[in-house]
């Protein structure tokens, strides 16, 4: 049984104890969220994962590392790397993005290398098989793509992205609203151009009551992936986004009918304004489902600097109640990222998350924070460094500009406000 079923039959998972510990709320409360569908562990039964996450309402907010191959870099070692970047900047998952070299030998050695939740999208596979063969995305049937979900879902993947909410219907407002960028989610432009061609229905529409099945007999949760998501701010909240998300609400009631986890994978380039009222739609539509977004980057005129600007809409989307961020690094729109990228941009995310897990009243959040501020007041720089988030970084910033007096730090060196304020107390 799926963790959504066994919290309708009032049974208490041990996943969801683990969950209840990890955010320091009780199995109860985990449950019924689960019950909901408020709240999602995405874990497959075949998986053996060290660090299970929950997502979802009134838990910390979450961040995920996209990693994976291209057909111009398909080195397993450097995406080895890159996963080991992801973990140690403490994401929460990683996505395998792979569409370069043996995809199927690339992801079973991420996933023995990784301890994190791992999630995947099949339908990269099903395309880059056809084209080996080929030559054209064209030629996928609806039965490789169904075969490349079963594929990932055997291998143990715990969540997968399907792009069902691109339907023929949603096509009519593509055209018709002429977007500066069109479709900018790989595997939406796949089945865009698929449905195009052939003139027929999104087989991942038409069959997703297979898919459901699949995912019930792995316990693999279903992220809704936002195929008509806006790759330019110009392109935000249109007709076809809204379109699409009203089919993923469909599709999100149907999963939850079938006792399958589901998450609405979002945005997007989106300009701040707007996303607070994306993110109060999305949870009025799908009934409070986990929403997961990509960024939200808020400007487009600042590549190499993306994971600055999806940092500044992900906090601004995760205090309004989007409960799962996609990464970006700074290498986004500019080339396949390397191990460092991965580490800034995992950090520059859970800078946001943890923000909007402020706003959003965490508890632990708000003790993190007073703990690193009664460590600044105390002048106690290991502590600092060992409870911040990035300690290397700011440890080796604090060596390149130490000061002759060590107590302090070179911006106020005898001029420190503290040390001012501790040699005035003559209590």
């Amino acid at each position: 049984m799926t963790q959504l079923k066994q919290a309708r039959l009032n049974k208490i998972t041990p996943e969801m104890e683990l969950i209840a510990q990890i955010e320091d709320c009780n199995d109860e409360s985990i449950r019924l969220l689960i019950a909901d569908g408020k709240v999602v562990i995405p874990h497959n039964r075949k998986h053996t994962v060290k660090k299970i996450c929950g997502i979802g309402n009134g838990l910390r907010t979450k961040v995920n590392a996209n990693i994976g191959t291209s057909t111009d870099y398909h080195s397993v070692e450097d995406e080895l790397k890159k996963l080991h970047a992801a973990e140690e900047a403490q994401a929460d998952a990683v996505m395998d993005l792979s569409t370069g070299g043996d995809l199927r030998r690339i992801r079973r050695m991420i996933m023995e290398n990784c301890s994190v939740t791992i999630g995947s999208v099949p339908i990269y596979e099903a395309a880059v098989d056809v084209v080996k063969s080929k030559h054209s995305v064209r030629d996928m049937t609806a039965n490789s793509m169904i075969e490349a979900i079963k594929c990932h879902c055997e291998d143990g993947i715990d969540f997968i992205t399907v792009h069902c909410g691109a339907t023929r219907g949603v096509l009519k407002h593509l055209i018709d609203d002429k977007r500066v960028c069109g479709v900018v989610s790989r595997g939406g432009s796949f089945l865009v151009d698929w449905m195009s061609f052939h003139n027929k229905e999104n087989p991942l529409y038409e069959q997703f009551d297979e898919i459901l099945s699949i995912a019930y007999e792995y316990d693999v949760t279903l992220s809704l992936g936002d195929a008509l998501r806006p790759g330019a701010l110009a392109d935000a909240f249109d007709r076809a986004q809204v379109y699409e998300l009203n089919v993923l609400a469909e599709l999100t009631q149907r999963a939850w009918d079938a006792n399958v986890q589901v998450i609405v994978e979002g945005p997007g380039h989106v300009p701040l304004n707007q996303i607070q009222s994306q993110i109060q739609l999305q949870k009025e539509l799908c009934k409070g489902a986990p929403f997961y977004v990509l960024g939200p980057i808020v400007t487009d005129i600042a590549p190499g600097y993306d994971h600055i600007t999806s940092a500044i809409g992900g906090a601004v989307a995760a205090a309004a109640g989007a409960d799962f961020l996609c990464y970006v690094t700074p290498t986004e729109h500019l080339s396949l990222p390397k191990p460092d990228d991965v580490h800034d941009g995992v950090i520059a995310a859970r800078i946001a998350a943890h923000a909007a897990d402020i706003a959003k009243g965490i508890k632990s959040a708000w003790e993190w924070d007073e703990t690193m501020s009664q460590l600044r007041r105390k002048r106690d720089w290991e502590g600092q460094f060992s409870t911040c988030i990035d300690p290397a970084h700011a440890k080796k910033i604090r060596e390149k500009g130490t000061p002759q007096d060590v107590d302090v730090c070179s911006m106020c060196s005898e001029f420190c406000v503290f040390k001012v304020a501790d040699e005035g107390d003559h209590s």
